[in-house]
């Protein structure tokens, strides 16, 4: 790396090749606190369920997915073989982007966008990509919304049954069960359900680094205090939440235009929803020291917006002129975008380096990966782990350092088309552990 680069970033704090080591060890101290019930950064959820251990058949559900910014629905059914097929698919925008919902008009919103499934099932898998703490009958508790949705009456609800409620109020006749589940909760049953014949795991680790992030995996029984036990279970990492990192000048900027600042600080650091504005906070800083010729720095600090398109656009293809950032390096030499090259790949190479701590955090907590022939399944998910520059190369190369040749445990990167419709399926049709 350039120089005046490297002086630029210390000088702020940013740490581009965070020590992977030391955050999993941190990571692990707060995972082991959180299932204990002592204080941690990371919430630990329980989601009262483990994959099943047969395939689901001649079985239907409707399944929601409420993610960042997309609310998407269907109809799943499980042939007499076990095999999945999605139906009366749609796409819908997630409410409370863009303007601020009550409670009863949040819930009325969802309810008419799943009128294209209107009493086609009795039960409903419902992915909802929020913190939420969910209740042994598989309902679920808002505890707060990330991604900037703007619905502060929603938090505390039971999103199962007041969407049931909502469901009623439109003519649907009563769902028989509402099934809340994390994003990652799905995508870790969907690697469970769409495992390649042949293939046996130790275990399963769901991760999604889209427009949010977040991590779960099965926690081994555990003995508690007092005699207690922690029941074999799914658990939700709350990986967004997790606050013992580095923050950078630049961190902390963006951190005080959000709608919760002090809150989940890592995912500011890595997700899709704010990576475009923390590489814009970078290079309006340096155009201001002037790290820049001129008129790059001009245009630079009239920039109002940098979306995480746009700067994975330019990381892919640096000599374009063809998007937003190589027309700005058309103004100035090569010195320019070099420096805006190294400056935009250390926010990205940042992320992916957090996300392979937190995998391997992942695999080690679940205690297995020993025997090579049964590695642990990480089903990854999200477009900014798959689409952004590099992200998942270099999460990949990551844990084959830190966990395989390191450690010694086995594991084994996947994806699968539908992962988590599928995986939100087999929740809804499940039985609870409790």
């Amino acid at each position: 790396m350039r120089h005046d680069v490297c002086a630029f970033l210390l000088k702020h704090n940013f740490v581009r090749r965070i020590d992977i080591n030391a955050v999993v060890s941190s990571l692990l101290y707060d995972m082991d606190n959180g299932i204990k019930g002592l204080p941690s950064d990371l919430a630990m959820l329980k989601t009262w369920c483990v994959p099943p251990e047969k395939h689901i058949k001649n079985e239907s559900t409707i399944v929601i997915d409420a993610g960042g910014t997309n609310f998407r629905s269907g109809l799943v059914t499980f042939d007499n073989e076990g095999n999945p097929s999605v139906c009366e698919f749609e796409k819908t925008t997630m409410p409370g982007v863009g303007q601020m919902l009550g409670r009863a008009e949040f819930f009325d919103r969802m309810a008419e966008n799943l009128d294209h499934v209107k009493n086609k099932a009795d039960k409903i898998g419902f992915c909802f990509s929020y913190p939420i703490e969910i209740t042994p009958d598989g309902d679920g508790i808002l505890l707060n919304f990330s991604k900037e949705i703007n619905a502060p009456e929603v938090v505390g609800s039971a999103v199962g049954k007041e969407l049931c409620a909502a469901l009623v109020k439109r003519g649907w006749e009563r769902p028989k069960k509402i099934t809340l589940l994390n994003d990652t909760v799905a995508a870790l049953l969907g690697g469970a359900a769409l495992a390649d014949k042949g293939k046996s795991y130790s275990s399963y680790v769901g991760f999604i680094l889209g427009t949010g992030m977040n991590s779960a995996y099965i926690q081994p029984e555990t003995a508690l205090d007092g005699g207690k036990k922690f029941i074999k279970q799914i658990v939700v990492c709350e990986s967004g939440g997790f606050a013992k990192i580095y923050l950078s000048d630049f961190d902390k900027a963006l951190d005080k235009k959000t709608i919760r600042p002090g809150s989940f600080l890592l995912e500011k650091q890595c997700s899709g929803a704010y990576l475009g504005s923390l590489a814009l906070e970078v290079i309006r800083s340096a155009a201001e020291e002037n790290l820049f010729s001129p008129p790059v720095c001009k245009e630079i600090s009239a920039f109002k917006d940098l979306s995480l398109i746009e700067v994975d656009s330019f990381l892919h293809s640096p000599h374009s002129k063809n998007h937003k950032i190589g027309a700005l390096c058309a103004l100035s030499c090569d010195q320019d975008l070099e420096i805006l090259y190294e400056l935009l790949d250390s926010v990205v190479e940042r992320s992916a380096r957090y996300a392979a701590a937190l995998l391997c955090a992942a695999v080690i907590q679940s205690g297995e990966g020993k025997d090579p022939s049964r590695p642990v399944c990480i089903m990854c998910n999200g477009t900014t782990f798959h689409k952004t520059h590099k992200v998942s190369s270099r999460c990949a190369a990551y844990l084959e350092e830190f966990l395989f040749y390191q450690r010694g445990l086995s594991y084994e990167l996947v994806s699968k088309e539908n992962d988590i419709t599928y995986g939100s399926a087999v929740a809804g049709l499940t039985d609870r552990i409790a």
